[in-house]
């Protein structure tokens, strides 16, 4: 590894799923950038103290539906 440590920023997506990326690259097409641009470790104590239910957005809002509700017996 070279003298000066990686930067990284850390990422989210549509499905609300969070990963971190190079500070000095483009963003993959569906990422964001949001909270944190630091070491690796800075930007994933950042992601481990807000991704707090790693279910995916899309499986939350779903299940949330008044159809998803099984009624009780």
């Amino acid at each position: 590894m070279s003298s000066r440590e990686e930067r990284y920023v850390s990422v989210v997506n549509h499905e609300e799923q969070y990963s971190i990326w190079f500070a000095d690259r483009d963003l993959p097409a569906g990422w964001t950038a949001v909270g944190t641009e630091g070491t690796k470790q800075e930007c994933l104590a950042h992601i481990e103290d807000v991704w707090t239910d790693l279910t995916p957005r899309s499986v939350r809002v779903a299940s949330s539906a008044p159809e998803a509700q099984v009624p009780a017996r």
